[in-house]
C-alpha cells in the first residue's frame, strides 16, 4: 500500500524511464537552527506542517526513484520512529553512522547501494518546490564528458553557498565553496545526479574523500553539468530561512 504501485508505475511508462536509487543525506546535527533542532533532528523540522525527510520522500516517490538510503546520526531514533510510521512504495532503508562520515564519505560507504543504477545525492535539509523532472531529463541529454549533473538556483546570500561558473554548454569551468570575492549568483544546489562512470572514477581517485564539495567538486571541474532552476530553493540552515521558506509558501 501507499500512495502508488511501483510495478504498475513502471508499467505505464516507456523503456527510456532511468531506473535511480537515491542517498538523502540527513545524519547532521542542525547546530545552525537551534534552538529548533534542540530536540529534534533537522531533518524533521517541519515546512508547512510536514518534515522535510516527508518532502523528499514524497517528491522522490513521484520521480519513480526505486531505492531510497537515508544516513542518520544526531536522534537517529526520531528518524526511524518517522519511517516505521510513513507509508511509500519506495524501498527505503535507513543506516546508522556511528560517527558522521561527511558528505561523501556517506556516498562511498554505499557505493554498492546504486547497484549499477542512475544515483541522486540530496542534502535532505534543502526545501525546494521543484519536482526534479527537469533535471532527470537534463542528465539524460549532458555531454558525453560529464560524469555529473548538478542542481543550480539562484541565490541572494552568494557568500553563503558553493557559486559556480558554467560555459556556453553548461559545463562547470569554476567553482567556489562560500568565497568572499563576489562570483554571482548561480549556487550549486548540492543535489547531484549520476551513472556508474562517476562512482567508478569516485571509487578509484577519491575513495577517502570526505566533503563532497571540497574534495569532489573542485577536481570535476569541467566534467560537471548544470541544471538551473528558477523554482524556490532554500537551504533550511536558519530559524530566518525556515521562516523564509514557510512565508514563501
Amino acid at each position: 500500500f501507499g500512495r502508488s504501485n511501483n510495478k504498475q508505475i513502471k508499467k505505464s511508462f516507456s523503456k527510456n524511464i532511468i531506473i535511480m536509487n537515491a542517498i538523502l543525506l540527513a545524519g547532521g546535527f542542525g547546530t545552525r537552527l537551534r534552538p529548533i533542532t534542540n530536540n529534534i533532528p533537522k531533518c524533521l523540522v517541519e515546512v508547512r506542517g510536514k518534515p522535510l525527510l516527508e518532502h523528499w520522500l514524497i517528491k522522490l516517490e513521484e520521480l519513480n526513484c526505486n531505492s531510497v538510503l537515508i544516513n542518520s546520526h544526531y536522534l537517529a531514533d526520531q528518524v526511524q520512529n518517522f519511517l516505521d510510521n510513513f507509508e511509500s512504495s519506495l524501498n527505503i532503508k535507513l543506516t546508522y553512522e556511528e560517527k558522521l562520515l561527511g558528505t561523501a564519505g556517506t556516498l562511498i560507504d554505499n557505493l554498492e547501494f546504486f547497484n549499477d543504477d542512475e544515483g541522486l545525492l540530496i542534502h535532505a535539509d534543502n526545501f525546494t518546490k521543484n519536482n526534479l523532472r527537469s533535471l532527470v531529463n537534463s542528465h539524460k541529454s549532458r555531454p558525453k564528458k560529464a560524469l555529473l549533473t548538478m542542481l543550480t538556483f539562484n541565490t541572494d546570500k552568494p557568500k553563503q553557498c558553493g557559486i559556480v561558473e558554467t560555459n556556453d554548454e553548461g559545463m562547470v569551468s569554476g567553482f567556489y565553496e562560500k568565497s568572499n570575492k563576489f562570483h554571482g549568483y548561480k549556487a550549486n544546489g548540492a543535489l547531484y545526479m549520476f551513472d556508474r562512470k562517476f562512482l567508478s572514477w569516485v571509487s578509484k581517485k577519491h575513495k577517502k574523500a570526505n566533503d563532497f564539495s571540497l574534495d569532489i567538486l573542485p577536481n570535476l571541474v569541467g566534467k560537471i553539468y548544470t541544471h538551473h532552476i528558477n523554482d524556490l530553493y532554500v537551504d533550511i540552515g536558519t530559524p530566518e530561512s525556515l521562516i523564509r521558506v514557510n512565508e514563501c509558501l
